[in-house]
C-alpha cells in the first residue's frame, strides 16, 4: 500500500469555517434555555468615589424584575466578604491587596466598575430598572494618568501607601561597568488600546440545585482556570461546575479571562435558581473589558562607534488601571524581559513599574509587552544608527543573536525569578529574506524623497515571538464502537483554526482520514484537566499531547489485535486506517472497536518556543495634513514546523492588521478627570478591510523547536509584535528632512502634523 502524503504541512481550508459561514455556529447569545432571565449592570459614572448609599427600592418594585444585587447581597452570600478576581498568571502575595472585588463595595475606582446587578425578564427591563437605582457617591481625587500615579498625591488603596503595585526588573551583565563612546537616551510612549473582539463577552449560567451543579455556557480561552476561580468564589467543589465552550468571535488575549461578570451572572443564577444570561454591549466592552498597551519609557542605549550594542537600560511605566486583574502582570513583566528583543546585548537593566490609575484594569492583548518593547527598542536603534551614520539594516544585522549562540539566555526577570532562552534559529536568514522580498535595494532610494507632495520612508525591524507556555496540556483519544475516533484536547478554539490543525496532526499520527476523527476541545466536561489557549500555545502543547495520545492508542490497538491474530503485540504492524496485521493476516479497526480503546496523554513542557523574523514597511506622508499612506508591508517569520500554511498566513496577516490599527487608529482615551472618551466605535477607530490592502506575509520553517515532538513554535502573535516600531521608523525616515520627532503612538494625522509643526517652530 502506497503511503499517502502527510496532512501536516498542507494548506487545508479551515473545516470550522463552513459551519460558521452557513450560520450554523453556536455563540453564547444563540442559547435560550427555558425560563431564561437577563442581566444588566449599573456601572459607576465616577472614576474615584466613596459609595455612601445604593437605593434600589424603586427598581425592585418594577414588574419583571427578579433580583437586584449589590455588594451587601454578595457579602451576605459569601460569609461577609466580597470575592476578588485572583491573578491567573504570575501571582505574588504582595499583589493580592490590589485584586479587584467582583462588585464594588465601599469605593469605586474607575468609570465602568460594577456597583449593582439587575436580573429581569428581558434585557430592556433590566436596563430600565438599572436606570432607576440611585447612587450616592462622594467624589475622591482622581489619579488620571501614570504621572499622577507616581506622585502618590491621591491613593487608590490608602492602606498600602503607594500607587505602585510592583516593579519588575530584567537584568544581565553589569551595565554600570559599561563605558561606551556613544550613549543615547530617549522617551517613548504607546497609547492605551485593546483587543476589541468581533463578539463581545457574554455567558449563560444554569443552576441545578437538585444536582448541586452549575453549568456556564460561553467559556473561552482558559475554561479550567475559570472554573477553578468561579468554584472558589461560589464556595463550590470544582467538580460541581461545568464550563462549556461554544463558538467564539475572537480572543486575542482578552476574551475568556475572568472578569467580575463571570462571577456575578452565575451568582444570580444560583440565587434565583433560573438560567441567567448577560451579553455585553459595545459600550460596556470598550469601558470595562481588559484594556492593554498603555506604557511610556525612558531608555538608554550604549554602543561602540561601529554600532555594536553594549547595553540597554532604563525605566518603563505601565498604566495598569485601578486593579491588578487576572493576567495584568504579563504586560509589565514582558516589556521588561523582552526590551532587548532578538539582539545580542550583553548588559541589560530594564525596570518596569506597574502604576495604578483610575482607569479600567489591563490584561493581555496579542503580543503583550512585546509590541510595546519593539516600538521602544526599534525606534531607539534607528535613532542611534542615524546619529552614528550607520545603515540601520546593517546595525541590526551586526547585533542579531547568532545561530552558534543558541540557546541564548536573555535578561533575568525577578519577581519571581524567570530565566528565558531563545531555543533555535538563524535570525539573519529572515532578515535577508525580508530585504530581498521587500525589494529593499530599490525602495530605500525613496528614503526622504518628496514625490507628488508626499514624503516617502522605508524601515526594517527584527522581532521575536514567545510561545508554548506550560506547564502542560492534556488529550484523550477514544475509539468509538462505530469506528469513529474521538479526540479530546484541553486547548480551546478562539478563532485560530484549532479544529483543523489538530485534526491534521491526529490524522497523520494515526494514519487515518480526517473525516473519521471528531475533535472535542476546551470544555471542562471532556477531560479531567486542561489549560486552554494563550501565549501561542495551542498547537505546540495541544498538538504534542495528541501525538503522545496517538502513540498510546496504537499500543492498545496492537495489544487488542494481537489477541485476534494469535501473536505478541510487538509483531503487529499498523497500516493505513489502523488496520493491524501480522503473519499474513489482518484485523481492521472496526473488528476491535467494541473493545475499550482509550488513551490519555499529557505533554509537559517548561521551555518556551521562540519564533522570530523581520518586517519592513514603505510609507508616504502628506506634510500638509499629517496623513500616512502604507504602500507596502512585509513580514517574514520562521515558526519552526508549519502545520498548515493557510491558517498560518491568516494568523500573520490578521496580526499585522491589528498592529496597524494600534499604530494608526485605536485609542482608549480618558480625560484629565478620569472620564472615558471612547465609548463607541464612532470614537474608537478600527481598521477597515480597505485601509491596508498591501500586506504580505511569508512563513518559514528553517529552525524547528527542539522542545516538542512537532518541532513547532507558537505563531499567533508574531505578526503584531514589530508593527509599531517598523511603521514609526518608516514615518520618521520620511519626515527626516523636516526634522520631525516621532516618539509616541498612535500615528494619527493630528499627531504627525503636530510633530511637523513642532519641528518647524524649533
Amino acid at each position: 500500500m502506497n503511503a499517502r502524503a502527510p496532512l501536516v504541512g498542507q494548506s487545508i481550508e479551515r473545516i470550522e469555517d463552513l459551519r460558521l459561514l452557513r450560520g450554523r455556529g453556536q455563540y453564547v447569545d444563540d442559547v435560550h434555555p427555558e425560563g431564561l432571565l437577563h442581566v444588566a449592570f449599573l456601572r459607576s459614572p465616577a472614576p474615584h468615589a466613596l459609595v455612601r448609599a445604593i437605593r434600589t427600592e424603586a427598581a425592585r418594585g418594577m414588574p419583571g424584575v427578579h433580583g437586584i444585587y449589590t455588594a451587601a447581597d454578595v457579602r451576605e452570600f459569601s460569609s461577609g466578604e466580597v470575592p476578588t478576581i485572583p491573578l491567573r498568571l504570575a501571582p505574588l502575595p504582595e499583589l493580592v491587596p490590589y485584586e479587584q472585588p467582583c462588585i464594588a463595595d465601599d469605593r469605586v475606582r474607575y468609570v465602568g466598575e460594577i456597583v449593582a446587578m439587575v436580573v429581569a425578564d428581558t434585557t430592556a427591563l433590566a436596563e430600565d430598572a438599572a436606570e432607576r437605582i440611585e447612587l450616592d457617591l462622594d467624589p475622591l481625587p482622581v489619579v488620571a494618568d501614570r504621572v499622577a500615579s507616581c506622585r502618590d498625591a491621591s491613593l487608590l488603596f490608602p492602606d498600602l501607601g503607594s500607587n505602585r503595585a510592583i516593579t519588575y526588573t530584567a537584568s544581565k551583565g553589569d551595565p554600570d561597568a559599561v563605558h561606551a563612546p556613544y550613549v543615547r537616551r530617549e522617551r517613548f510612549a504607546v497609547q492605551r488600546h485593546a483587543a476589541v473582539t468581533m463578539e463581545p463577552r457574554g455567558l449563560c449560567a444554569i443552576w441545578d440545585g437538585a444536582q448541586t451543579r452549575l453549568t456556564v455556557l460561553g467559556a473561552a480561552k482558559v475554561p479550567f482556570a475559570s472554573r477553578r476561580i468561579l468554584a472558589k468564589c461560589l464556595d463550590l467543589p470544582e467538580e460541581c461546575v461545568d464550563m462549556i465552550e461554544l463558538d467564539v468571535g475572537g480572543g486575542f488575549g482578552q476574551r475568556g479571562e475572568f472578569h467580575a461578570e463571570d462571577f456575578l451572572v452565575p451568582f444570580a443564577a444560583r440565587r434565583l435558581n433560573r438560567p441567567v444570561k448577560w451579553i455585553e454591549d459595545r459600550r460596556e466592552h470598550l469601558l470595562a473589558a481588559n484594556h492593554s498597551r498603555e506604557m511610556d519609557c525612558e531608555l538608554e542605549i550604549a554602543c561602540e562607534r561601529d554600532g555594536t550594542i553594549l547595553a540597554i537600560t532604563g525605566d518603563v511605566w505601565v498604566d495598569t488601571g485601578a486593579f491588578m486583574r487576572n493576567n495584568g502582570t504579563i504586560p509589565p513583566r514582558n516589556v521588561a524581559q523582552f526590551t532587548s528583543g532578538p539582539y545580542h546585548i550583553p548588559n541589560i537593566r530594564i525596570r518596569s513599574h506597574a502604576q495604578l490609575t483610575n482607569k479600567a484594569p489591563i490584561g493581555t492583548y496579542r503580543g503583550p509587552g512585546r509590541f510595546e518593547a519593539d516600538f521602544f527598542r526599534e525606534r531607539l536603534i534607528d535613532i542611534a544608527a542615524r546619529e552614528l551614520a550607520i545603515d540601520p539594516v546593517e546595525m541590526r544585522r551586526r547585533n542579531l543573536v547568532r545561530v552558534d549562540e543558541m540557546p541564548y539566555e536573555i535578561g533575568l526577570l525577578d519577581a519571581p525569578t524567570k530565566h528565558e532562552q531563545f531555543d533555535s534559529g538563524d535570525y539573519r536568514i529572515t532578515l535577508d529574506r525580508c530585504l530581498a522580498e521587500f525589494g529593499w535595494a530599490e525602495k530605500s532610494r525613496l528614503q526622504g524623497q518628496m514625490i507628488d507632495g508626499r514624503l516617502h520612508g522605508v524601515a526594517l525591524g527584527c522581532f521575536i515571538e514567545g510561545g508554548a507556555a506550560g506547564p502542560r496540556e492534556t488529550a484523550r483519544i477514544d475509539v468509538e464502537p462505530d469506528g469513529v475516533i474521538s479526540v479530546y484536547v484541553g486547548s480551546t478554539n478562539i478563532g485560530q483554526g484549532l479544529e483543523t490543525v489538530c485534526l491534521q496532526i491526529a490524522a497523520d499520527a494515526l494514519d487515518v482520514p480526517m473525516d473519521v476523527i471528531r475533535l472535542y476541545h476546551g470544555s471542562t466536561t471532556y477531560l479531567k484537566e486542561g489549560f486552554g489557549s494563550f501565549h501561542s500555545r495551542s498547537v505546540v502543547m495541544g498538538g504534542s499531547a495528541i501525538l503522545l495520545g496517538a502513540e498510546r492508542l496504537k499500543a492498545q490497538i496492537r495489544t487488542a489485535a494481537a489477541k485476534r491474530l494469535g501473536c505478541l503485540p510487538g509483531a503487529v504492524e499498523l497500516g493505513r486506517g489502523l488496520v493491524a496485521s501480522a503473519g499474513g493476516k489482518s484485523v481492521p479497526l472496526a473488528d476491535i472497536a467494541g473493545e475499550k480503546l482509550s488513551a490519555d496523554a499529557s505533554f509537559d513542557n517548561h521551555h518556551h518556543t521562540y519564533a522570530y523574523g523581520s518586517a519592513a514597511a514603505h510609507v508616504s506622508v502628506d506634510p500638509r495634513t499629517g496623513h500616512v499612506a502604507l504602500h507596502d508591508y512585509l513580514t517574514v517569520e520562521d515558526v519552526g514546523r508549519i502545520i498548515n500554511p493557510l491558517t498560518l498566513q491568516g494568523q500573520m496577516i490578521g496580526a499585522v492588521v491589528q498592529g496597524l490599527g494600534g499604530t494608526f487608529l485605536e485609542h482608549l482615551a480618558y480625560d484629565e478627570n478620569g472620564q472615558f472618551l471612547s465609548a463607541s466605535l464612532a470614537d474608537y477607530l478600527l481598521p477597515l478591510a480597505t485601509d491596508f490592502p498591501n500586506i504580505r506575509a511569508i512563513g518559514l520553517e528553517n529552525s524547528p523547536s527542539p522542545h516538542n515532538p512537532l518541532g513547532a513554535k507558537g505563531a499567533g502573535e508574531g505578526g503584531i509584535v514589530p508593527v509599531g516600531g517598523v511603521v514609526a521608523n518608516a514615518v520618521a525616515a520620511a519626515l527626516a528632512p523636516l526634522g520631525a520627532k516621532i516618539t509616541a503612538l498612535p500615528l494619527s494625522p493630528a499627531r504627525i502634523w503636530e510633530a511637523i509643526d513642532d519641528a518647524r517652530s524649533a
